[in-house]
């Protein structure tokens, strides 16, 4: 396994993050638990949650993959040997079953991480994460602005500031942000500089061969700054393992089951995707391997949050840490990518 700095902090972790949307939903507990084993014997540690998980969310399910993190953390005592990420989720009507309709202020961010570190059973989250803005921006496979009424927006100041209290209160070692834009990044800094507050340490936004919006802006920022990207949804929602290709719809596959994810399936991303297949197979690996050792070796990437609903599904996705992508293979992935840019939002 490979390791990475995270952000400014003291913290190195896993080029290879564990994923948990699925537990609760699509895995049961006792897999979720063969899951960390798993990836923890492999050199894997670094975790990433939310309170909204599982996905697609529901109230009959949330809180369910937090829960199998701590019911684990009981049985194996392993807590000291992980970084542990979660996130507070952001504003949305769909969400009313998180306290009414989750904000970003002090009450609803309080709340939620008394309620987190009770369902994950340790004192500390060492990543915790505001998993969308309050603002309405765009993200969740929007790729253009489009503004909005702001009249109701906790304002970034606010929640920053909660932020900084939890951290005072050791209830939180680091924090990040989700789903952002350039804008709101510099902005969070900016405003931490104000407050005295440490900054952010990363941001977790999508990043795959289908979706390389992040490099527009983002990976200067990145850079610039210290604060890496957590790649969310490598493999764009499994379309880049190929199983989708030429109307496959394998049972029990993620979008198989929940038509709701569609941001990754249509003529443009299906052609995309065929075309780095034939570059996969050409190399000499699987179309998996390939697109997750591209988002690896992105400079500006701290670290490739992998998920898996099968054990063999994991083992393959961490193993692609061992895939090196050729100088000629990288020259026709950028060909391909001028060709398909961004099909996916």
């Amino acid at each position: 396994m490979e390791y990475s700095k995270l952000g400014n902090s003291d913290l190195s972790v896993s080029k290879i993050c564990l994923g948990t949307m699925t537990w609760g939903e699509q895995n049961t507990e006792s897999e979720a638990h063969a899951q960390m084993d798993y990836a923890v014997a492999q050199g894997v540690n670094f975790f990433d949650a939310a309170e909204m998980y599982p996905v697609p969310p529901r109230p009959e399910t949330q809180g369910l993959t937090e829960a199998y993190i701590g019911s684990w953390f009981a049985n194996k005592g392993l807590r000291d040997r992980v970084v542990l990420a979660t996130k507070v989720a952001g504003p949305g009507d769909w969400l009313k079953h998180i306290r009414g309709g989750s904000r970003l202020n002090k009450e609803h961010i309080d709340r939620a991480i008394d309620a987190s570190l009770t369902r994950l059973r340790t004192d500390y989250i060492d990543l915790y994460q505001l998993h969308w803005p309050e603002r309405r921006t765009n993200y969740f496979g929007e790729l253009g602005f489009v503004p909005g009424d702001d009249s109701e927006v906790v304002p970034l100041l606010e929640t920053l500031s909660v932020i900084a209290g939890l951290i005072e209160q050791g209830k939180i070692r680091h924090w990040g942000l989700s789903n952002e834009t350039p804008w709101g990044l510099m902005t969070a800094i900016k405003l931490c500089a104000e407050l005295n507050m440490p900054p952010p340490v990363s941001v977790q936004n999508p990043y795959n061969l289908l979706n390389r919006s992040y490099e527009v802006g983002m990976s200067e920022c990145s850079h610039r700054e210290g604060v890496g990207l957590l790649a969310y949804s490598p493999l764009a929602f499994g379309v880049l393992t190929g199983k989708y290709l030429n109307g496959q719809t394998p049972d029990g596959a993620r979008l198989t089951l929940f038509e709701r994810f569609s941001r990754y399936t249509h003529e443009r991303a299906e052609q995309a995707t065929k075309a780095y297949a034939e570059l996969a197979n050409a190399e000499g690996v699987s179309l998996t391997q390939l697109a997750l050792a591209f988002v690896n070796q992105q400079h500006f990437v701290t670290s490739n949050i992998i998920g898996a609903t099968t054990l063999a599904q994991l083992e393959e996705n961490i193993n692609s840490i061992d895939v090196r992508v050729s100088d000629a293979a990288n020259a026709r992935l950028e060909e391909l990518h001028r060709t398909h840019t961004i099909p996916c939002p």
